[in-house]
């Protein structure tokens, strides 16, 4: 396996092309706009200048990782000649089903099709193509470069073959692959979003301020960073998507998002992204400002 292609160029198909160009891969990163690639080069450029000013990398690691990465603003003309695609679009089923649909006219039937989804069910992706024996998840964390595990989520058809090949190449990655089976959430945000949606919950009733939830987690759990923070950081429209993917799924209210939290996506109060959430960013990217809505 020496070609990748990446679709998407936004925050997790970035880091993603950065993590398998770092590793010697011909990297085709795909996305229809071409500011958005434009703007993932850039940030895989700062990156990897951040990761040589700290001595982890060497100035010829920088070059040759810039190098491997070739874009592509059609799916058609990308895909060619690859051996794993990896789908990092936003998570939203209707656009991954597409994606899916394109990538089985395109590409060959040897080729593995990979989705970065952090929630969405594999066996439905899988069952818009032929062959979906070779569609796996492959849900990478944020920052991609940095975090090392990858969730690998077999489909209901997803092959044994396929889901070794994948466990290898992302030990190849300096990764640690983690087998789980296809359930809405997976386990990674199973766990974590109920947690996400109980502190904003617990912020909405009024039980403590947006600092107060954030530092009890903080020193009193040993998290690196509150809950609150956490949600702003991965974006609260992904929260929400997740949650309402949850929600379908088992149809169990213990996943139904909180009033706040849809209130805030629909006001565009995202988190990091958009300069505001349960923080302000318009001076700072760091969490030491908390949104004037929640003083």
């Amino acid at each position: 396996m020496k070609t990748i292609a990446v679709i998407g160029a936004g925050t997790m198909g970035n880091g993603i092309a950065h993590t398998f160009a770092q590793s010697g891969f011909i990297v085709k990163l795909i996305d229809v706009s071409e500011k958005s690639l434009d703007k993932g080069m850039a940030t895989i450029a700062a990156n990897l200048e951040r990761m040589l000013s700290k001595g982890t990398i060497t100035q010829e690691d920088v070059a040759r990782t810039i190098t491997n990465i070739i874009t592509y603003t059609d799916i058609k003309d990308g895909v060619v000649g690859v051996d794993l695609v990896v789908e990092a679009a936003t998570e939203n089923v209707e656009l991954k089903l597409n994606i899916f649909k394109q990538l089985n006219e395109s590409c060959s039937h040897n080729t593995i099709l990979a989705t970065n989804t952090s929630s969405i069910s594999i066996t439905q992706i899988g069952a818009v193509v032929a062959h979906p024996e070779r569609v796996i998840g492959m849900h990478f964390m944020n920052p991609v470069p940095i975090m090392k595990l990858v969730e690998i989520i077999r489909g209901y058809n997803t092959s044994d073959e396929v889901t070794k090949i994948i466990m290898n190449l992302s030990e190849k990655l300096g990764k640690t692959p983690v087998e789980v089976n296809d359930y809405p959430g997976f386990v990674a945000n199973r766990i974590l979003m109920p947690m996400l949606n109980e502190a904003i919950e617990t912020l909405y009733n009024k039980v403590a301020g947006v600092y107060e939830i954030d530092t009890v987690m903080k020193l009193g759990m040993g998290h690196p960073m509150g809950p609150l923070q956490l949600a702003d950081f991965i974006g609260l429209d992904v929260c929400l998507a997740i949650l309402n993917v949850m929600y379908e799924g088992y149809k169990n209210p213990k996943y139904a998002p909180c009033p706040l939290l849809v209130n805030m996506v629909r006001a565009g109060k995202l988190g990091v992204k958009s300069g505001e959430g349960f923080y302000d960013y318009s001076e700072s990217k760091k969490a030491e400002k908390i949104s004037k809505q929640f003083i």
